[in-house]
């Protein structure tokens, strides 16, 4: 089932089960995910690939997250809740992310494969993670763990 598919079973099921703010999440998705479609028109692309999907969806998450954080900041913490209650929906749509053994085993064959030795060559390091798994992996945990080991 694609990630389009499957959030339209979903938002069928939030319906029929009353669940608005479900809802609103899913529908909030789709319209990104529509968004991006579009862009990639412009661009001479067709449809939406899946990971421009997981990507754009990993863009939401952080949007929400930083809003989060400033609400909470505030002293808002019905709107933090509010944001963290959309992030969750949203995670469901994500593939599993690596664990930590497998996220540095990972980082540490694509050091390896490129020689990379110092944090000049963290772009080389992090282009072949990206080959590799494409957005399905999380950049900035990759990002945190290439730093760790180059730095």
């Amino acid at each position: 089932m694609t990630l389009r598919e499957s959030l339209m079973a979903d938002l069928k099921t939030a319906m029929k089960a009353g669940e608005s703010a479900r809802v609103a999440t899913i529908r909030m998705i789709t319209a990104k995910l529509k968004d991006v479609e579009i862009a990639g028109r412009a661009k001479g692309n067709e449809g939406l690939s899946e990971d421009e999907g997981i990507s754009a969806l990993r863009g939401m998450i952080k949007s929400r997250t930083e809003s989060a954080n400033l609400y909470r900041e505030a002293g808002r913490p019905e709107l933090a809740d509010k944001e963290e209650a959309e992030i969750a929906v949203i995670r469901a749509y994500l593939p599993p992310e690596l664990d930590e053994a497998t996220l540095n085993s990972a980082v540490e064959e694509a050091i390896a494969s490129t020689g990379a030795a110092s944090m000049k060559d963290m772009g080389k390091v992090m282009g072949v993670l990206k080959g590799k798994f494409g957005a399905a992996l999380d950049m900035g945990r990759a990002s945190a763990a290439v730093k760790a080991r180059l730095g």
